[in-house]
């Protein structure tokens, strides 16, 4: 009976030890969140293609800048921007055309360019027909996914037809499809051909419904691909914080250039729990292989004009738009 009442106190002992340092432990998780500052970031897709944001992130490169960063994907560079101008985020992360609609549609509080990220496109052309060579002239009289209207991905499509000198007019070119939805119409038999991020396109070619054939990136050449966005009125008042995490996305850029590609796959993994650890790695090194990344987050001005008469030559929008108003490179 003793020996029973003895073992009784020492399993309430134990477990009152577990309770007081589960206590201690969230009390000193909750002072430290309470001392970082709270930003929302809506990203446009969640893609490997992103690797130094999320380095910046497992590396707690923010936390460490002051910030406890909140990332919610939002699909669509136009939903990005609507949750960017509605307040019910701080941060737009996609294609910087969207903040150039934006300004193009006279928004008085218009969206401006802070960092960038990625220099180029970074879709893959994915094919149904895998068993011979393929040349861009394949894609006449076919259909081929390419996501909406005047999106980043469509636009880059266009440019890289345009650059190795494919007539569009021959290819049936499907702007029907929402970015979300690409890689599932076209395992569900819609399209000959689609475009495609990482790590959706390894994820379809594992599924032996395609193979990939292209890099639009390669093609299509630099511009700022995807870019980190604010309100005009909340950089204005935040250029600071907004300095800081600038910052911490560079430190991103370094770790992704200093490490191969195994380190950072390993690092960044559990962002991409349904992808495993080697198809990461092989999407980062062909990623590296086509220079997708821009070194720093600095947007050049030349990069900019790239896409804006990219923009103009699809009619996109009426005038050439000023470099100085919508880029302010908080990192130099």
């Amino acid at each position: 009976m003793k020996n029973k009442i003895i073992t009784f106190l020492i399993i309430i002992l134990i477990l009152a030890l577990t309770i007081f340092a589960y206590l201690k432990l969230t009390k000193k998780n909750n002072q430290e969140k309470s001392n970082l500052t709270h930003i929302k970031l809506a990203e446009v897709t969640h893609s490997v293609f992103y690797a130094p944001l999320y380095i910046a992130i497992e590396n707690n490169y923010f936390k460490e800048a002051g910030i406890d960063l909140e990332v919610i994907l939002t699909p669509g560079a136009d939903k990005v921007s609507a949750a960017v101008l509605s307040n019910t985020v701080q941060i737009g992360f996609a294609g910087t055309e969207s903040a150039i609609y934006v300004y193009d549609n006279k928004e008085d509080d218009y969206l401006v360019t802070f960092a960038g990220l990625t220099k180029r496109d970074g879709q893959f052309i994915l094919s149904r027909t895998c068993d011979k060579p393929f040349s861009l002239e394949d894609l006449y009289g076919k259909e081929i996914l390419v996501g909406r209207a005047g999106g980043m991905p469509a636009l880059n499509f266009l440019n890289a037809m345009k650059n190795s000198n494919i007539d569009t007019s021959k290819i049936n070119i499907n702007y029907s499809i929402d970015f979300a939805a690409l890689s599932g119409s076209f395992i569900g038999g819609l399209g000959d051909y689609v475009n495609l991020f990482e790590p959706t396109a390894t994820s379809v070619v594992n599924t032996k419904n395609a193979c990939i054939v292209e890099s639009i990136g390669k093609l299509s050449g630099e511009v700022p691909y995807t870019a980190f966005y604010a309100r005009k009125s909340y950089l204005n008042e935040n250029k600071e914080l907004l300095t800081k995490f600038t910052n911490a996305l560079n430190k991103g850029l370094e770790y992704l250039y200093n490490h191969d590609s195994s380190d950072i796959a390993s690092l960044i993994l559990p962002q991409f729990p349904d992808t495993s650890l080697n198809d990461i790695k092989t999407i980062i090194d062909n990623y590296k292989k086509y220079d997708s990344w821009l070194k720093d987050p600095y947007i050049t001005e030349e990069s900019f004009n790239n896409l804006t008469n990219l923009l103009l030559e699809n009619n996109l929008i009426k005038d050439q738009v000023p470099y100085n108003k919508l880029i302010n490179n908080l990192y130099d």
